[in-house]
């Protein structure tokens, strides 16, 4: 099972995940061990959920088109919309 560690408000989360676990849909249903995680529409329309992925990036799909638009050159910094992201190696990341 993948870990996650999830940086928040200068706090570090790490709990494991099932495979394939997309962070926003699990916190929608309460079954997301990272209370703090920022989300709102689930769908790559608002962008409330981007994190910035500090180790594991090499191991997520490519960014969607829904990425590219709302995050533009936020991509070549490493940030990532969480809500479109599936995990399945461990992965760290933070949400200002």
């Amino acid at each position: 099972m993948p870990t996650v560690v999830f940086h928040k408000n200068g706090e570090i989360y790490r709990d494991e995940v099932k495979d394939n676990t997309n962070l926003v849909v699990r916190a929608g249903i309460k079954q997301f061990p990272f209370p703090h995680l920022k989300y709102s529409c689930g769908m790559g329309k608002c962008a409330t959920c981007t994190c910035k992925i500090l180790s594991g990036a090499e191991h997520l799909a490519a960014p969607n088109w829904k990425e590219k638009k709302q995050l533009g050159e936020k991509l070549d910094q490493g940030y990532r919309l969480a809500c479109q992201l599936w995990i399945h190696q461990d992965i760290e990341l933070m949400q200002e």
